[in-house]
């Protein structure tokens, strides 16, 4: 009940044989019917240098302005997650106080 059925080997395929016949007679035709040699492809030139970046007195300003309100609008919006996130924590935190005292005495309400 418990070996294992294996197939007689004369079922099984020979090694190196594969079950799918070869592709035979397959002949593509060529690209194109003319008789030339392959261009080959003509080397890019280099990009130019490019200059380097030259901050103005204005863009400093604009770009130290961006930074604080970038800074000022990502800390209000943690500082409300970690609010709401305590809140949370203490409303439940009172509600469990809440439940023990009333499931450990019932008889005293």
């Amino acid at each position: 009940m418990f070996t294992p059925k294996i197939p007689p080997p004369d079922t099984a395929p020979a090694p190196g044989t594969s079950l799918v016949p070869p592709l035979t007679g397959l002949v593509h035709p060529p690209a194109c019917t003319c008789h030339h040699t392959p261009n080959v492809p003509a080397p890019v030139p280099a990009a130019p240098a490019r200059p380097a970046v030259r901050f103005t007195p204005g863009s400093l300003l604009v770009a130290a302005a961006g930074g604080t309100a970038v800074v000022l609008v990502v800390g209000t919006v943690l500082v409300s997650m970690l609010l709401a996130t305590a809140i949370t924590a203490a409303s439940v935190a009172l509600c469990a106080v809440v439940l023990r005292s009333l499931l450990n005495r019932p008889d005293n309400r």
